[in-house]
C-alpha cells in the first residue's frame, strides 16, 4: 500500500523546461511545489564536462540523453489500420530523460510563432476561401493572439538570452533581420552569433536572388549574459557538440544554467529525482485530480496529495500519462470524438547537400546547434498559395550543427557504401560539404494522433522470442538426427522431412510454449494492470485488485474484492496449464508410444 505524504499545493510530473518555470513562477508566490522527476540529478558541474560530454558514439548514436526506449517502448505506425509496432532506434522525437528533459539535450534554435498561426483558419479561409483546405486537416484557431502572448515570448528569449538580430520592432522593419516575423517589443537579448563561413555563402547566395537572409535566432550565447534570475551565462566556443548533448560552458539556455539554481534555493520548492509517477489520482467524480501516485528508485511506493498537478513532462509521455490515468476522452479518429492525442504535429524537415571546389574551407566541425543564415520568404503564409493549391511552408538555411566524425561523412551519389573510394571520397568532400536544410509546417490532420496500443499487443509482440528461440534450437537439434539423414539419402524432399520428420516432434514443444506464454502474457497484464500500467479503462483482474487496494479493501473488510479476482487469475492459468500437459500427452510423438 502506497505511504501517503503531507499534502503540497502543487505537483508538476517531470522537471524540464516547462516543470522547472512553472515551478518558480509558483513558489515565488508563497506555493508549496513539489518536482517529480524520473531521471537522475545532473548538473552542469560535474556531470556535463569534457571529455566524457563528447562522446559522440553514447549520445549521438546510442541516444545517451533520451528514454531508453527498450525499457519504455514508444510505437509506431502509417495509418490506423496498420499493426503499432516499437520504436528501437530514436531517429525523432528524441524523448530526455533525468533532471532538466529534453531541453538539456535541446540544439537552441529559438522562433516565435507567426501572428497568423494564432488565427490560422480563420486566415487561410479569408485569404484563400474554403475550399483550399483538405477535408481531413483539423486545423483551428488557438483562442488567443499574437498580441497577447508577445509580452511572454519576450519575457522568456530574455530568460535565456536568445541571441539573434530583429526584423520587426514594433511594426518598423529592421534591416539585417527577418522582415516576415511578427512585431516584436524590443531587440533580441545579445546580438547575432559569429556567422560561419557556409553561412556567409548562403547569405549571398540568397541576397543575389532577392532574399532576406538573417541570423538564425539561437539559445546557444554570442556573448556573456546575466539572465533576469541573476544567473550568469556564457559565450559560446563553437565545440561541436551541442544537439544531443549538454552544454559543458554554461552557454546554452537549458534548465540547469537559466532556472534551476534559483528554484533549488527557494525554501517552497522540493526537487524529487529518480521517481516514476505511476499515475494521477482523481477524486470519486473523475473529474478533478487530487495528487499523484509514485514509485522511488527503491520500488517504494507513495501517495502525493496536491491541490493543483502539473503534467510538464514530453508531450508523448503527457497524453500517456492523462490515458492511463483515464483523464479526459480518448480522441478517436473515425468519429473526431475526444480530444486526448488529437491533432499531433511534430516536424515536417528535408534538405539539400552541396559539394563545393576544394578552393572553398567549410571547416564544418565549429559549429553550435543554433548558428547559421536562413530565409523566411517560403515561411508560413508568407508567399501566395493560392495559385499552388497547399497551405503552409518552410524557412531554409545553410545551418550545420558540427562535423563530427561519427555521423559527418558526406559523399556525393555514385560513391561506394564502403572501402578504399569511399574513404577517398570522405576525405575529398569533409571539409567542402554545405548542408541546406528544411523546415516546414506539420499541420494537424485527422489521422495523426496519439493513442495507446492495446497491452495484449505489446506483450504479444515482445512475448513471441523466447518461443521462437527455443523452436529454432530444437529444429537445429532434429535436422542432425539419423531418421532425417535417412530420408536425405532415400531422396526425400526437403518438403516431405519438414512435414513428415520435423514437425511432428517440434509440434508438442511449440505448442507447450505457446500455451506457456499465454499463460505469462495474463499474468503479465494482471501485474501491469494492478500497477496501473495497462489501459486505464480496460476491465481486467488486475485492475479490480488495483482498484479494491488502492480503496483499501483489505481494512475495511472487503476481501472479497481482492481475494476472488485473484483466485480467477490463479485458476485460469493452472487451467492453461494443465490443458497444455494433456495436449502434449495427446500429440506428442514419444509419449504416444508409451
Amino acid at each position: 500500500m502506497a505511504e501517503r505524504l503531507k499534502p503540497v499545493d502543487v505537483v508538476t510530473i517531470g522537471v524540464g523546461l516547462t516543470g522547472s518555470l512553472m515551478a518558480l513562477e509558483l513558489a515565488k508566490t508563497g506555493l508549496k511545489v513539489v518536482g517529480i522527476e524520473r531521471g537522475a540529478p545532473r548538473y552542469t558541474v560535474p556531470d556535463f564536462q569534457s571529455p566524457a560530454i563528447h562522446d559522440e558514439l553514447r549520445f549521438s548514436i546510442r541516444k545517451g540523453m533520451m528514454q531508453d526506449n527498450m525499457k519504455e517502448a514508444v510505437t509506431f505506425r502509417n495509418s490506423s489500420d496498420e499493426t503499432a509496432l516499437p520504436i528501437r532506434r530514436w531517429a525523432s522525437f528524441l524523448p530526455g530523460t533525468g533532471l532538466g528533459g529534453s531541453f538539456v539535450h535541446w540544439n537552441g534554435q529559438s522562433f516565435r510563432f507567426q501572428a497568423a498561426d494564432f488565427i490560422y483558419k480563420t486566415h487561410i479561409e479569408q485569404r484563400y476561401g474554403k475550399k483550399i483546405l483538405d477535408p481531413e486537416l483539423t486545423i483551428q484557431d488557438w483562442g488567443v493572439t499574437y498580441d497577447e502572448l508577445e509580452p511572454h515570448f519576450d519575457r522568456f528569449e530574455y530568460l535565456c538570452g536568445v541571441s539573434g538580430k530583429a526584423g520587426n520592432i514594433k511594426g518598423t522593419i529592421q534591416r539585417g533581420g527577418n522582415p516576415f516575423e511578427a512585431p516584436r517589443a524590443r531587440e533580441y537579448p545579445t546580438p547575432p552569433m559569429k556567422e560561419p563561413y557556409f553561412g556567409a555563402l548562403f547569405r549571398k547566395g540568397a541576397g543575389s536572388l532577392g532574399y532576406h537572409p538573417y541570423p538564425q535566432p539561437s539559445a546557444n550565447l554570442s556573448q556573456p549574459y546575466t539572465n533576469p534570475e541573476g544567473l550568469a551565462l556564457q559565450q559560446c566556443v563553437f565545440c561541436g557538440f551541442c544537439e544531443r548533448y549538454a552544454c559543458e560552458h554554461f552557454a546554452k539556455a537549458s534548465p540547469q544554467t537559466i532556472i534551476l539554481p534559483t528554484l533549488l534555493k527557494n525554501s517552497n520548492y522540493e526537487l524529487r529525482t529518480n521517481c516514476q509517477v505511476v499515475r494521477i489520482n482523481l477524486d470519486s467524480s473523475r473529474k478533478r485530480a487530487t495528487g499523484v501516485t509514485y514509485a522511488d528508485a527503491a520500488g517504494r511506493e507513495f501517495e502525493q496529495p496536491a491541490n493543483l498537478v502539473l503534467i510538464t513532462a514530453f508531450p508523448l509521455n503527457n497524453v500517456r500519462m492523462l490515458l492511463l490515468s483515464g483523464i479526459g476522452k480518448p480522441y478517436d479518429p473515425k468519429t473526431g470524438e475526444g480530444v486526448v492525442g488529437r491533432n499531433y504535429c511534430y516536424q515536417t524537415t528535408g534538405g539539400a547537400t552541396v559539394f563545393m571546389d576544394e578552393s572553398i574551407n567549410i571547416n564544418p566541425f565549429m559549429a553550435s546547434g543554433a548558428n547559421g543564415t536562413m530565409i523566411d520568404d517560403f515561411g508560413g503564409d508568407n508567399f501566395d498559395h493560392g495559385p499552388l493549391g497547399f497551405i503552409g511552408g518552410q524557412y531554409v538555411g545553410a545551418i550545420m550543427t558540427g562535423g563530427r566524425p561519427i555521423e559527418f561523412h558526406p559523399t556525393p551519389p555514385g560513391t561506394p557504401n564502403w572501402g578504399l573510394k569511399w574513404k577517398q571520397a570522405v576525405a575529398r568532400h569533409y571539409n567542402h560539404t554545405v548542408l541546406v536544410q528544411q523546415h516546414g509546417t506539420s499541420t494537424a490532420s485527422r489521422l495523426n494522433y496519439l493513442d495507446l496500443v492495446g497491452i495484449i499487443l505489446v506483450i504479444g509482440l515482445t512475448g513471441w522470442s523466447v518461443t521462437a528461440r527455443v523452436v529454432r534450437s530444437q529444429v537445429l537439434s532434429l535436422k542432425e538426427r539419423m531418421f532425417v539423414e535417412r530420408g536425405r539419402m532415400i531422396g526425400s524432399s526437403n518438403m516431405h522431412i519438414l512435414l513428415r520428420h520435423i514437425f511432428p516432434n517440434a509440434f508438442p514443444l511449440i505448442f507447450a510454449n505457446t500455451i506457456l506464454t499465454v499463460a505469462i502474457s495474463i499474468l503479465s497484464e494482471s501485474v501491469l494492470a494492478f500497477l496501473n500500467l495497462s489501459v486505464k479503462n480496460n476491465v481486467s483482474w488486475g485492475r479490480i485488485i488495483a482498484e479494491a487496494y488502492q480503496h483499501d479493501a483489505l481494512t475495511i473488510g472487503m476481501t472479497e474484492w481482492i481475494i476472488v479476482p485473484g483466485l480467477c487469475i490463479v485458476f485460469l492459468v493452472f487451467g492453461f496449464y494443465l490443458f497444455g500437459y494433456a495436449l502434449d500427452e495427446i500429440l506428442n510423438p514419444r509419449l504416444r508410444r508409451r
